[in-house]
């Protein structure tokens, strides 16, 4: 079997750290600052909704995507079993998508009421793209796993769709971020330079770099290639025989 390339390491090393801290980060955010989130006055169930969407969103569609993309970078052992555990992980990222989606439907409007900003879009589009994107991976790696010339062509949709809708969902994030603490500066006072506003200010600049190492550790070759072999010429070490 082909070896890892130890170029790939630190990569791995830098993306784990990035994702810890981004765990640590949206986990001091919705604890140490509750007061920031629900309604004016905050009412208890919204306020706890209001956490959920951020926790549900971020450790789904980018901690947990992104360690399924990263599966295939060191996860050692067969092709299938990298298969099965990035599907499985995209699988609870999706759930985990779904669940910060339905924290929306708990306001006092409905969720439609909340449909209103390029952040709800956006979120609506990656959820979407993430969907067919699972779906499209399912039924082509293991429902169809005897046509190989459909999984071929749709192989490399899947990966460009993957990383893209990867990058949207972290995109989508920033605009939350955005538009979250724009809020809170605007109708709760927030100090631009307060302690909420640089740990909000940190996620988003952990985020950006969290989502750069895991595209360049996607895009980046996985084994060392293999030199082609160089036949050398016979040559015969045995000696004319004299006339």
């Amino acid at each position: 079997m082909a070896a890892a390339l130890p170029s790939l390491a630190p990569l791995l090393i830098f993306a784990r750290i990035l994702g810890l801290l981004v765990a640590v980060l949206i986990f001091v955010w919705v604890l140490a600052f509750s007061s920031s989130f629900g309604h004016l006055p905050p009412a208890p169930d919204d306020r706890i909704f209001d956490v959920l969407h951020p926790l549900f969103m971020v450790i789904g569609f980018i901690l947990l995507s992104g360690e399924a993309i990263l599966v295939h970078s060191w996860l050692p052992g067969s092709r299938n079993l990298r298969k099965s555990v990035h599907l499985i992980l995209q699988g609870l990222a999706l759930t985990s998508g779904f669940f910060g989606i339905w924290t929306k439907f708990h306001w006092d409007r409905g969720f439609l009421a909340n449909f209103h900003s390029l952040h709800s879009w956006l979120g609506l589009s990656v959820f979407t793209l993430f969907g067919a994107q699972w779906m499209m991976g399912f039924l082509s790696f293991w429902l169809w796993r005897e046509v190989r010339a459909t999984r071929e062509r749709v192989l490399p949709w899947h990966v460009f769709l993957g990383l893209y809708s990867y990058a949207l969902a972290v995109t989508v994030a920033e605009t939350g971020l955005l538009e979250k603490l724009t809020l809170l500066q605007t109708k709760r006072n927030v100090p631009r330079k307060g302690p909420e506003a640089m740990v909000v200010n940190s996620l988003g600049l952990a985020l950006a770099l969290l989502g750069g190492i895991v595209v360049l550790t996607a895009i980046s070759p996985k084994y060392t290639p293999s030199l082609p072999t160089i036949k050398q010429p016979f040559v015969s070490n045995s000696k004319p025989l004299s006339s």
